[in-house]
């Protein structure tokens, strides 16, 4: 169901854009921004995962430099049944983590090191697991092409005096003019709505993955309490990537709002607690489990495992 919610609000972007391209500059507006969105997704396709990365100024890790984050990341790639992402770490004391990449071939996850001071080993491993559902569910990809069409519709309203189409079609100045308000916004709007669809599928996934949703669920609840009181330097000079992370760097809001690009944390939890009673999971170990050595993540390529 999420999936095919996705796919429509995909198509609503697609059709928003035709109808502002014809709108404001008709068939030739139209053209001219179908090659620009066209090249726009071409260089975010190849390109995105790399800027994002670059951006927060995440460094590569290996099992040699962080043995137990990278063994559990290896772990629950496996039982996923997908290639183990790049694994990076991000310098911040805000704890939080994204994933990006063109497919799951070509992936990486990247999480702050206040992410691993601040958590539990098991907390940890929850966030990763629906870090590692994102590239999956190819997530990365979706998002890419809805920030790509959304930013195309704002810019072809930007241009829109330079096209003659808007005159042409009757519409008149009052008519260019609402149509470049409105359309941005209504992009906009279409792409946190999928934004919000793929968390709540992506927790669902993670919670799968790893095996215990309540290790998800109190991560969840611990970073949103956090990431309300750190600031984190990188996404606030990038507010772009904000959608990227689990919990919304910026500050997170307190419902699902219209313009929130995150599910409501407490939302969130809810489901995940709803998904721990289907699957049979008790809560979450207590404080002393961030003390554990032992992997939380059992071998195996099962989609559901004991835990720990």
């Amino acid at each position: 169901m999420a999936l095919v919610r996705t796919a429509m609000l995909l198509a609503a972007l697609t059709v928003l854009f035709g109808l502002a391209g014809l709108a404001l500059g008709g068939e030739t507006g139209m053209i001219l921004a179908l090659i620009f969105a066209a090249g726009m997704n071409v260089y975010a396709w190849w390109g995105s995962d790399t800027a994002a990365l670059r951006a927060h100024n995440a460094r590569l890790v290996t099992r040699a430099s962080a043995p137990d984050f990278v063994g559990d990341i290896e772990r629950m790639a496996q039982r996923a049944g997908m290639p183990v992402p790049a694994i990076y770490l991000i310098d911040s004391d805000q704890p939080n983590a994204f994933a990006t990449g063109r497919n799951p071939e070509n992936a990486a996850v990247a999480a702050t090191t206040g992410l691993l001071r601040s958590l539990s080993r098991e907390e940890v491993a929850g966030v990763m697991a629906h870090e590692l559902a994102h590239i999956r569910n190819r997530d990365t990809l979706i998002m890419t092409v809805a920030a790509t069409l959304a930013g195309a519709i704002t810019m072809l309203a930007n241009f829109a005096f330079f096209f003659r189409g808007g005159r042409d079609n009757g519409m008149g100045i009052v008519g260019v003019l609402a149509t470049m308000i409105l359309a941005p916004l209504a992009a906009g709007l279409v792409q946190m709505a999928i934004s919000r669809t793929r968390e709540y599928e992506a927790d669902k996934g993670g919670a799968e993955i790893c095996g215990q949703p309540m290790w998800l669920a109190s991560a969840l609840a611990r970073i949103s309490g956090l990431a309300a009181r750190i600031d984190m330097n990188s996404a606030e000079r990038n507010p772009g990537s904000a959608h990227m992370f689990i919990v919304n760097p910026l500050h997170a809001h307190a419902h699902d709002k219209l313009f929130s690009t995150h599910p409501a944390t407490e939302n969130r939890v809810r489901e995940l607690h709803r998904l721990a009673e289907e699957m049979g999971r008790t809560p979450p170990p207590g404080p002393g489990a961030a003390q554990s050595r032992r992997s939380p993540v059992p071998n195996t390529r099962r989609p559901r495992g004991t835990g720990a």
